[in-house]
């Protein structure tokens, strides 16, 4: 298995990417310890990728994002898919992980 990203995932990376100036960025996504459920989500860009991490490319629209993930975070994201929604009520990245056995309300940690 591996992670996956949403069309619309994709097109708002590139958004912001460009926002900030930084086309080249690599996305990166983890798990850290905290939030209400244990473990909780992270997001940031990246200039270079680490040695260990593991790369995945999409492209969707015109647009080509690679994805870096640490192993360990790895462990906890395998079979994600990374979406964006942009509601009323919440706007950001949403994740649907199979390997969470129990999540919080607002989606941004979780436990297995």
């Amino acid at each position: 298995m591996a992670i996956s990203l949403t069309e619309r995932a994709v097109t708002r990376i590139q958004e912001l990417r460009l926002k900030r100036q930084t086309p080249e960025a690599f996305f990166r996504v983890g798990v850290r310890g905290g939030g209400c459920s244990g473990l909780a989500y992270f997001v940031d860009f990246a200039q270079a990728q680490d040695a260990k991490d593991k790369v995945f490319e999409f492209s969707a629209n015109d647009a080509t994002v690679k994805v870096l993930i640490d192993r360990k975070s790895y462990l906890f994201l395998n079979g994600t898919e990374i979406d964006w929604k942009a509601e009323l009520m919440k706007t950001g990245f949403e994740f649907h992980n199979p390997l969470a056995g129990k999540s919080c309300s607002c989606g941004e940690s979780f436990s297995t």
